[in-house]
């Protein structure tokens, strides 16, 4: 731990020193933390986790409550400790919201991982050899970044004209609670994904709804192979490692059929509409005049990365994407000594848990640090 001082007449400031500071612990914050643990690094003085949120579970703990086990699109085992160790796989009906959470508070305690919370990191800047991380509480210097904090902080609205003047209500999926409060209204959803097929199939049961789209959806009636994910993977690999901005995965894989899918086909509501060009007062408004008066806005239109806290780093392009390196593409090329963990291949849970390994043994190698040649021996590092 270090002191230093800020101002002649103001008081010390207390500035902990590290070699790693990872910023957020959901699934790709924790398979880093496990594996920079696992590679020898040690807790406290090697790194820490840095968390915004009051508890375990990343951002499946502000997930709607009506989003069970059975409509999660996959929980993957972090390495180390399956989920179905912790939380019965035949709960399908259990609250996504309460079982994931479970599972990475016990991960976290089994493996006795440094997570900090709540700590929202405000901004890193670089010094020399060491970046400064301020938060909103202590601050830490460190000679490594992994930034794991996914997208959920930063929903993406598209911009609309006439949105300022609509009188109804607006939100998105991250607002999202459930159905009730829409009963006998006239619901917008709009998005081509997974979360927007699902408040469809919610809503449309309380509400009447339209579903609009940028792009016509894309089902998939096949099982999702092994295979195929390696190429939806690929895909956004090499447009990250272009310094392209990462696209959507699920226009790549696709919309999965399930039952409670097939229900809200055959009851005629999924029926996608083409984007419209202007919100109004009371609605929406379409290039050939066509109006429709709605009550509700929904936008199930994803995320982007949550990213402002490096624009100090300057490590974007002009076209808004960052150039990424390394194995798995998780090292900032402009930066090696920053890894952007749930950044583009590794945003999904699978690719977060796949990359953890090579995001930890990457940076050490960058940072000259020794590795543990027993980590690779180790039963509990094969999962």
């Amino acid at each position: 731990m270090a002191v230093e001082q800020t101002t002649q007449n103001a008081p010390a400031r207390i500035i902990h020193k590290t070699d790693v500071v990872v910023i957020g612990a959901g699934q790709a914050g924790l398979a880093a933390a496990y594996w920079l643990q696992r590679l020898g690094l040690p807790a406290g003085t090697g790194f820490v986790v840095l968390d915004a949120n009051p508890g375990p579970g990343g951002a499946w703990q502000h997930r709607w409550p009506t989003l069970t086990l059975s409509t999660v699109n996959g929980v993957h085992d972090l390495p180390g400790l399956a989920f179905a160790d912790i939380v019965d796989p035949g709960q399908t009906e259990a609250k996504a919201a309460e079982a994931v959470p479970q599972y990475f508070g016990t991960y976290e305690e089994k493996f006795d991982l440094p997570v900090l919370r709540p700590v929202r990191v405000k901004v890193v800047c670089p010094r020399g050899e060491r970046f400064r991380v301020e938060t909103d509480g202590p601050s830490f210097s460190a000679r490594g970044i992994v930034n794991a904090t996914g997208t959920w902080e930063n929903p993406n609205i598209p911009d609309i004209p006439g949105a300022d003047s609509f009188r109804g209500q607006t939100l998105h999926s991250r607002d999202y609670r459930g159905p009730e409060e829409f009963a006998g209204k006239r619901v917008a959803i709009i998005g081509a994904g997974i979360s927007a097929v699902q408040h469809l199939t919610e809503i449309s049961k309380v509400a009447e709804t339209l579903w609009i789209t940028r792009r016509p959806p894309v089902f998939r009636d096949s099982d999702f192979t092994p295979d195929a994910g390696r190429a939806a993977v690929a895909m956004v690999e090499d447009r990250v490692r272009q310094g392209l901005v990462p696209g959507s995965v699920v226009s790549v894989t696709g919309i999965p059929w399930t039952p409670a899918l097939r229900e809200v086909e055959a009851r005629g509501v999924l029926n996608p509409r083409s984007m419209f060009d202007r919100i109004t007062e009371t609605g929406l408004l379409w290039a050939d005049g066509t109006h429709e008066a709605v009550d509700v806005i929904l936008w199930a239109t994803g995320f982007r990365s949550a990213l402002d806290h490096l624009a100090p780093l300057n490590l974007r392009e002009q076209n808004g994407g960052i150039i990424m390196a390394g194995r798995l593409a998780t090292q900032v090329a402009k930066e090696p000594r920053v890894h952007l963990a749930g950044y583009g291949p590794s945003a999904s849970t699978v690719g977060a848990n796949r990359a953890g390994r090579a995001v930890a043994s990457e940076l050490l190698a960058t940072l000259g640090i020794m590795q543990s040649p027993a980590a690779d021996r180790s039963p509990a590092a094969q999962g």
